[in-house]
């Protein structure tokens, strides 16, 4: 019989519930029998053994917090009980573990893609419609409409906008920060096509964002002043219509599988997060890394408390630096609005088993597997070096996964126990913690990792995910949220607007 609870790490002192328990319901560990003294829900913690107050609960063989009140034997275990061991800003030291980069031994796997005439590789060939400003949202989204109704050409997926409120009355870092996703997103290669439009009287005019921008394809890029233009409907159709012809030259063509770049989000987490999809994950990165290609990681508030993991398999010295840099200028931003540093987690994260920030972490950075760490990005960066890189970004579903995009990545793989029907602007590809919510929200999930608590081994479900990418990044898949049309951005915000 499968066994209805997990010990994750020998040194545990709890283990996981993998259903509903009663109190007086009882489980058989290593010491003996443990009776339940507690109703304990499907993800949440049972102790295994008695914890002291300001004791460390231990999960994952690492502390995930201490008992705030006398923890006993079969006592369910969560916020009622346990407070985070985590206080104040911490100094680090560069302590390098030896973190070898794997090397695939068997052929190099290929996928059909697009190459750009920069050499930049595409796994879509889509029309994109980038606005300046939120003024003119619908004034894109009705170019898009139309372009999608007049201009379908063989090969070409489709004209998207991607509505925002920024670019307007912004200053300093904050106006910059919209620049640079937006200009990142202006050169992503799943992009055949770009449309950039402007009002003509924001911040982000357009002569400034050209700036942002840089170098471009002519043929590839065009731009059009709303004010300027006496019908700009018309006149942003006609150049979606050159646009389309553009991209209609473009046919896809085998590539490497290590031109490949994926980001790495978890969202929605519970109890089976760090246990079945953000372990997955690890093992797909792991993989994909070894054939050459790039993974990216962010949620930077959701590694406090595991950090020093990561910093540990930096690549140098100079990597750990940066790390250090992007952990602590995190907190001091935390600190700057006055707000307390480990507010975390979520209620949704509660709920579904998730105690402390500590807990959240370490499941939270398994997704970036046991790759060295080679480069850390700033926000709006975009990826140079393959491997593990981390951006930076906050923990927050829509900004983390368009700053995951604008770096590069063609296609996110976005862990979820909770579930959620978002999409970013490339390929969002949602992986369920839980069978259940596999089959419950077969609209929004597109991969369930749930089955590794059902007897299927990490090898076989991360070599089936592997093989699910490769067919997805050829088209010959689409995610639920490409299905459904759910493509979003947001843009983070850390500034005064006018």
């Amino acid at each position: 019989m499968r066994s209805q609870w997990l010990k994750v790490h020998p040194d545990d002192t709890v283990v996981v519930a993998l259903r509903d328990y009663a109190a007086g319901e009882s489980v058989q560990v290593e010491k003996g029998e443990v009776i339940l003294k507690d109703n304990v829900p499907s993800g949440h913690k049972i102790a295994i053994r008695e914890v002291a107050v300001g004791a460390d609960i231990i999960k994952y063989g690492y502390p995930i917090g201490k008992a705030s009140t006398l923890i006993q034997t079969g006592e369910w275990v969560h916020t009622h009980n346990v407070q985070t061991g985590l206080t104040g800003a911490l100094e680090y030291e560069y302590l390098p573990t030896k973190s070898e980069k794997a090397k695939e031994t068997s052929s190099l796997p290929t996928f059909q893609g697009y190459i750009r005439k920069n050499g930049e590789v595409g796994v879509r060939n889509e029309i994109w419609i980038i606005n300046t400003v939120g003024c003119i949202n619908k004034t894109a989204e009705m170019i898009a409409r139309l372009g999608n109704e007049r201009f379908q050409r063989e090969g070409v997926d489709g004209v998207y906008h991607f509505p925002h409120p920024f670019g307007c009355s912004q200053l300093g870092d904050d106006l910059h920060n919209t620049q640079k996703i937006l200009a990142s997103l202006v050169h992503h290669p799943n992009a055949a096509g770009v449309l950039v439009l402007g009002l003509g009287c924001e911040n982000n005019y357009l002569a400034s964002f050209k700036e942002a921008i840089g170098p471009y394809e002519e043929e590839r890029v065009k731009f059009l002043g709303v004010q300027e233009a006496a019908d700009e409907i018309e006149e942003g159709l006609a150049l979606i219509e050159e646009l389309s012809d553009y991209a209609a030259s473009f046919s896809r063509q085998p590539v490497p599988v290590s031109r490949l770049r994926v980001g790495l989000k978890c969202g929605g987490s519970d109890g089976f997060s760090g246990i079945t999809a953000n372990p997955l994950v690890g093992a797909f990165s792991d993989r994909l890394i070894a054939h050459g290609g790039t993974t990216v990681l962010t949620e930077v508030p959701e590694m406090f408390g595991a950090e020093t993991i990561l910093m540990q398999r930096a690549e140098n010295e100079h990597v750990f630096t940066q790390m250090v840099g992007l952990i602590n200028g995190f907190k001091d931003y935390f600190i700057k609005h006055g707000q307390p540093v480990y507010e975390n987690p979520s209620p949704g994260n509660k709920e579904g088993g998730i105690t402390t920030l500590e807990e959240k972490s370490l499941g939270c950075v398994q997704k970036g597997g046991f790759a060295p760490v080679m480069d850390i990005l700033p926000y709006g960066g975009r990826v140079t070096k393959p491997g593990l890189n981390i951006v930076q970004g906050p923990g927050n579903d829509l900004v983390s996964v368009t700053a995951l995009s604008a770096a590069g990545a063609h296609i996110v793989l976005f862990t979820t126990g909770r579930g959620t029907p978002f999409g970013g602007p490339v390929p969002t590809v949602k992986i369920s913690t839980n069978s259940q919510l596999y089959e419950k929200k077969k609209n929004w999930i597109d991969f369930n990792a749930g089955s590794l608590l059902e007897g299927n081994d990490i090898g076989t479900l991360s070599s089936d995910l592997f093989q699910y990418l490769i067919q997805l990044a050829s088209g010959e898949k689409n995610t639920q949220n490409e299905r459904f049309g759910y493509k979003e951005i947001a843009i983070f915000k850390d500034g005064v607007i006018l």
